[in-house]
């Protein structure tokens, strides 16, 4: 932030120069402090004083610090009070200004201890203390939020300059769930609109806790209230906060003031706007003009000054004349259109008629009760009638006699000041002839609005004869006076053009309008007056008796050029009354002081009753006030006042418990408006100042919304620039030096605001105060206001702003992780753990920004990308520190260039940028060092590892690598260049049940794959260099399958070799696993080996994965065909044992011939048999293991169509053989068992009908049958039951 020390020292001494001067008087002697004719006495009286010791020094000097600063409080608290008093009138009596109603409602701002107890809310709910139920979708956004934003240092910084509010907190919370809310998956019958309105509602659980909101104070603070429209008493009251003003005080000045006399209040207003024409006159006069750029604006000035009074005019013109008091509201002004009687010329070019002072009067008449009742007897009916002469008649009820009592009350209206009121009384007649009721009595009124209000008793007029001598009757007369009558009475008067004679008159100070008043004198009876004289220049005071005027007691005239109008009265407090009435109503500057002989005493010799007015004047006179009373607003500098008026303002609405953000409340604006127009604050004044207090502030580091910076300046600037929307006006040179600075000031300010943008306006708080900053920059740096600056030079300020906030945020970010100190002491271990942890606050500072910032720098995203640049270029610093410190051929800092690297590759900004590019070069000679050593390891595991191989199968990994979260290779504990065997990890076990290829192989696939998912995890930006790892890796996989391939082949053959070639051979399982091997690697070539490039890639990756594919199929091919000669070479054993029974051989012979002897003693078992059954349990279960351990059903069939196929080319091959020779009975019975059981055994294996029935099997079927046929013709006990004939009655 600036230092804002030397400003504010400059400040205080310009302000205190200002207050020193503000009560200079321009003529008057009044306005010298009274403090200072204290100081100037004081020294005459110690001179005569002798001292036995001299003080000291010091003593000296603490005794005038103490006087200077008794001084300095003395003149602070006089300006306060003048001050003071000029507000209040003000307040009293506006007509200018209204409380704005369309302000923004500012919120309740936040303090320390509240956003203490909204952290421990929302600890508490992590923690799991509250009843509110939540998904884990909103207990990771409330952490994130409490994690990112509650406990950030830049919240906890906003909340103690008052910037922050609960609706801040709020719509933070409000922007993270929506972005987290979207990105969610959809939910049927659930809209994000929903889950957005529940995740904001349990927020608000959260954030209020266990307050009970129906607990309302009794009584709302005046801070509280500052932001509703404001009674008159409230804005007193909050302006004695404001100026320090005591109770007491207040109560003097209201009184003395007479605050609550609109008429009192109006006629202060007509003062001060005369005594403003006359000052402009007077400079007009004397050419004593504020310093102007050119000569023309001096006549401008005073047509100003002039325009403005006239406009007040004509505001204090339309308001209806009132009688104020309690009632009086604020009221929505006009402004008049017709002002000729504001014009500057002859005072008489209005006259009033006489009908424009007709007055309208309410009369109440209330009778009570009649005494004295005599002539009627008790149970007579009797009742009254009122009436105003010229106006309706009333009647009160009936009442007896005996008793006449009514209280009955009469209303009327009338005209007539001076009416004629007649009360009758009635008793009913009761004669039969009688036409009208007797009356009994009457009294005749003449009452006036100064008349008595209480019911007295009046004695009636009887009829003669009457034995009612003394009849009486009590009545109270009320007669309320118009709003337009400022007073009424009885004097003698003598005038030169009217009242010509000396004569008592009733005379009525008649109010037409706001500025014009007439003196009237009416008849009994009369509507009209029946002379009249307009006040208009007329001057008012006390005078001495007149000699040769006989009639009243004390005199007081009224005096203009021509003219002199002398009165008399009868009472002093009377006259007191009627020369103040008529002072406010002349308007004059003059204020009529009675003389001191009358106030003390009449000619009596008593005292006289003073007026309350009176009184109060002198209590405030007795307190020292009366000067501040009476002080003169024209000679005061209102400029300097209303400077020190604005600044207490705006600091106490700083301090109040709204976030105002340097916004004034509607009561204070209103206050300010109102003491600007009435006393005449320049406008540019008013705006430089206030300009001036929010700066101040928020250098201070107050939170100030530069919106309203931009409206003051905007303000400012149209007015030196001469474009303001009401027309050309003057300018000072004053003004224009002023505005110059604060431009500069301003300037200054914004782009520190600008620089610092993640501290003054932290998470985007005040909304949108970032652009609005932007926006007045702009402004400000424009030449004129018509000029629009060029956008390269915002662009270039701008620049040079994010320039240095990037060296800001970064050293302040280091200095937050404690980064530097670690760099220089940690191990080479901690060095790489603190730079990952900075990397990740990196990230989460620029993506702060990006969320928060970037809609305000939406005009230049290439500023926003250099700015993230220059932060990542210090960052890069402390990176290649920490990577320097590391040991050669270590992993461990791969996981940091995946950070980086993901973050940096998804912004469009900064992909391929310098940082970018630099982390590419800073990891290029790693990742090629890591896939040489990494393919050195793996090709000696492989070498040794066949080598080695016992062709156990093991549990599969390799296709689970991307659903389980395998450890990537750089976490591995790896010995390079040798890497242990592979064994699975021990939570692998229970995943996969079935067996598959051997530790070797399994271990060269999960190497080769973990090896490629950690190359494509990097993400490595530039393509050239993806492209080429790809390239690479897919290479290496197509060799190293092909050396594990080749050296299954060598293995298999090898192992097969071993294996004995009898009917109990056996399938073993590591043959099996040799063939799974070759499975894997078909599968797993086709992930590993295929390039994702473009087509030129994509060819040559296809060569060389058809090359292995090709590979793959030829070995499976020999594999296969090996396997299968190993299966008909069993067969084959079994057809020779059967060539021992061919037709002409001597075992053939022998055998029969001890067959046939033997069978006549004993049952000789059937040969043969057990030679098929064992060749085919040989069959089944070697099937069987093939399809069980196998993997793949394909290369299963493919051996069994060959296997089938072979064996019965085997069979065919060895009955072709004996085409000559009859079979043996037993060659045939073993044939035909075998024949029919392979047959139907590899039909249920799913060998299809066009490889069974092929034509070896069809020559063997036919030969077998023919055979079969021979031996049922020639012998005769045939075969047994085993024929060729298909039949489902044979035994498995």
């Amino acid at each position: 932030m600036l230092d804002p020390s030397s400003s504010e020292e400059e400040s205080d001494e310009v302000l205190e120069e200002e207050r020193r001067d503000v009560l200079v008087a321009g003529t008057s002697p009044r306005l010298v402090l009274p403090s200072q004719g204290r100081d100037s006495r004081e020294p005459a009286g110690r001179a005569g004083t002798a001292r036995p010791v001299s003080p000291s020094p010091s003593v000296i000097s603490e005794e005038r610090e103490e006087q200077e600063r008794q001084q300095k409080e003395e003149a602070d608290r006089r300006i306060r009070l003048q001050l003071y008093v000029f507000t209040i009138r003000c307040i009293a009596y506006p007509f200018n200004a209204k409380q704005p109603t369309d302000m923004a409602r500012r919120q309740q701002k936040l303090n320390k201890q509240q956003l203490q107890s909204i952290k421990e809310r929302f600890q508490a709910f992590l923690n799991g203390e509250t009843q509110i139920v939540a998904d884990e979708a909103f207990y990771n956004a409330i952490r994130c939020y409490f994690e990112v934003f509650l406990t950030s240092e830049r919240v906890a910084r906003m909340v103690h300059c008052g910037g922050c509010s609960a609706n801040d907190f709020r719509e933070v919370f409000k922007k993270n769930i929506e972005k987290r809310v979207r990105s969610l998956p959809e939910i049927d019958g659930l809209s994000k609109e929903t889950v957005l309105s529940s995740w904001l509602a349990k927020y608000d659980a959260i954030y209020r806790g266990e307050e009970d909101l129906r607990k309302q104070p009794k009584r709302m603070a005046l801070t509280a209230v500052s932001e509703l429209i404001l009674s008159k008493e409230q804005l007193y009251e909050m302006f004695q906060q404001i100026l320090g003003i005591k109770k007491f005080e207040h109560q003097l000045l209201y009184n003395a003031c007479q605050l609550d006399n609109a008429d009192e209040q109006a006629a202060q207003i007509r003062r001060e706007l005369d005594g403003r024409l006359q000052l402009a006159e007077q400079i007009a006069k004397e050419k004593k003009f504020p310093k102007f750029g050119s000569k023309e604006m001096e006549v401008m000035y005073i047509e100003e000054l002039k325009s403005s009074v006239n406009l007040l005019m004509a505001n204090l013109e339309s308001l209806p004349v009132s009688k104020g008091g309690p009632e009086f509201k604020l009221q929505k002004l006009k402004r008049s259109q017709n002002s000729t009687f504001l014009d500057l010329g002859d005072e008489n070019d209005i006259q009033l008629s006489k009908s424009d002072v007709v007055l309208s009067f309410t009369l109440e008449i209330v009778i009570m009760e009649v005494q004295g009742l005599k002539s009627v007897a008790p149970n007579r009916i009797v009742y009254c009638t009122m009436e105003v002469e010229g106006g309706e008649k009333l009647q009160t009820d009936q009442a007896e006699a005996s008793r006449p009592q009514w209280g009955t009350q009469g209303d009327f209206t009338t005209t007539h000041p001076r009416p004629v009121i007649k009360v009758k009384l009635f008793t009913e007649s009761t004669g039969v002839l009688a036409l009208e009721d007797k009356e009994l009595g009457k009294v005749i009124l003449n009452p006036t609005p100064n008349s008595g209000k209480s019911p007295e008793l009046h004695k009636m007029i009887v009829p003669k004869n009457s034995q009612d001598s003394d009849l009486k009757i009590k009545l109270a007369v009320r007669m309320d006076k118009p709003p337009n009558m400022k007073h009424c009475g009885f004097l003698y008067v003598l005038g030169q053009k009217v009242w010509k004679r000396w004569k008592k008159r009733f005379l009525v100070l008649v109010q037409v309008s706001q500025y014009t008043f007439a003196m009237c004198s009416y008849k009994e009876k009369k509507a009209e007056p029946q002379e009249l004289m307009q006040l208009d220049g007329y001057t008012v005071d006390y005078t001495e008796p007149q000699l040769g005027l006989q009639g009243g007691r004390v005199f007081f005239n009224a005096v203009k050029e021509g003219d002199a109008i002398v009165f008399a009265s009868d009472d002093e407090q009377d006259r007191i009354l009627w020369v103040q009435a008529m002072y406010r109503a002349t308007g004059q500057s003059y204020k009529p002081v009675p003389p001191n002989q009358v106030q003390k005493s009449n000619t009596r010799g008593g005292q006289i009753e003073v007026p309350v007015s009176q009184v109060y004047a002198e209590r405030a006179q007795k307190h020292g006030m009366e000067e501040f009373i009476s002080a003169d607003p024209c000679r005061f500098d209102h400029s300097i006042l209303f400077r020190t008026l604005q600044k207490r303002t705006l600091d106490h609405r700083l301090n109040d418990s709204y976030s105002c953000l340097g916004w004034f409340s509607p009561g204070q604006v209103f206050v300010l408006d109102e003491y600007c127009a009435r006393y005449g604050v320049r406008g540019c004044h008013r705006h430089i100042c206030y300009l001036t207090e929010l700066m101040d502030n928020a250098e201070s580091g107050a939170v100030i919304d530069p919106t309203l910076l931009h409206y003051s300046f905007a303000f400012c600037a149209s007015h030196v620039h001469g474009n303001r929307p009401d027309g050309l006006g003057t300018v000072t040179a004053q003004e224009k030096e002023r505005f110059e600075d604060i431009k500069e000031r301003l300037r200054l300010l914004l782009e520190n605001q600008i620089t610092h943008f993640r501290y003054c306006f932290p998470f985007g708080r005040p909304e949108g105060g970032l652009k609005a900053t932007l926006s007045l920059l702009e402004r400000v740096l424009m030449k004129d206001i018509a000029t629009p600056v060029p956008p390269e030079e915002v662009k270039k300020v701008v620049r040079k702003c994010l320039e240095k906030a990037a060296l800001i945020n970064y050293t302040r970010l280091t200095e937050y992780a404690r980064i530097e100190e670690m760099l220089n002491q940690a191990s080479p271990e901690k060095k790489l753990e603190d730079i990952l942890q900075l990397a990740d606050l990196c990230i989460e500072v620029l993506q702060q920004n990006e969320e928060h910032h970037s809609e305000a720098f939406a005009w230049w995203p290439d500023l926003m990308a250099e700015h993230a640049e220059m932060f990542w270029s210090l960052f890069a610093v402390d990176l290649d520190s920490a990577l320097g410190a590391q040991a050669q051929d270590s992993w461990e800092s791969f996981p940091l260039f995946q950070m980086l690297n993901n973050y940096l590759r998804n912004d469009s900004h900064l992909c391929n940028g310098k940082f970018h590019k630099h982390l590419q070069e800073t990891f290029v000679p790693l990742v090629v060092r890591y896939i040489d050593l990494m393919e050195s390891s793996i090709a000696q595991s492989v070498h040794r590892g066949f080598e080695q191989e016992t062709w156990q199968p093991v549990k599969s990994i390799t296709n689970s690598l991307p659903n389980v979260p395998l450890p990537k290779v750089p976490s591995l504990t790896l010995n390079l260049p040798q890497i242990p065997t592979f064994s699975a990890p021990s939570w692998m076990a229970s995943l996969y049940d079935s067996t598959n290829g051997s530790a070797s192989s399994e271990d060269l696939f999960w190497k080769l794959d973990a090896l490629q998912i950690f190359v494509y995890d990097l993400h490595w930006p530039e393509p050239e260099f993806s492209q080429h790892l790809e390239q690479r890796l897919k290479l290496m996989a197509c060799d190293m399958i092909e050396a594990c391939v080749k050296r299954t082949r060598i293995a298999f053959e090898a192992k097969l070799q071993k294996i004995s070639k009898s009917a109990d051979f056996r399938l073993p399982h590591h043959v099996c696993t040799m063939f799974n091997v070759l499975v894997d690697a078909k599968k797993q070539s086709t992930k590993l080996c295929v390039l994702n490039g473009g087509l030129e890639m994509a060819r040559q990756s296809q060569q060389y994965h058809s090359k292995i594919d090709d590979l793959i199929e030829e070995t499976f091919k020999e594999m296969i065909s090996l396997l299968v000669s190993k299966f008909v070479a069993v067969l084959e054993g079994m057809l020779a044992k059967l060539s021992r029974y061919d037709e002409g051989t001597l075992f053939s012979s022998i055998l029969s011939f001890t067959v046939k002897a033997a069978s006549k003693y004993v049952e000789v078992p059937k040969p043969g048999m057990d030679l098929a059954d064992t060749y085919i349990m040989f069959v089944r279960q070697n099937q069987d293991i093939l399809r069980e351990k196998i993997n793949e059903e394909l290369y299963v069939e493919k051996l069994f169509d060959q296997w089938y196929c072979s064996s019965m080319k085997s069979i065919c091959i060895w009955l072709t053989d004996r085409l000559d020779l009859q079979l043996h009975i037993y060659q045939l019975k073993t044939l035909i068992k075998i024949v029919k059981k392979t047959y139907r055994d590899f039909r249920l294996q799913g060998v299809l009908e066009g490889t069974l029935h092929n034509k070896t099997y069809e020559t063997i079927h036919n030969r077998l049958t023919v055979e079969e046929t021979t031996i049922s013709v020639s012998d005769g006990g045939g075969l047994q039951g085993i024929t060729m004939k298909d039949s489902d009655e044979e035994e498995g």
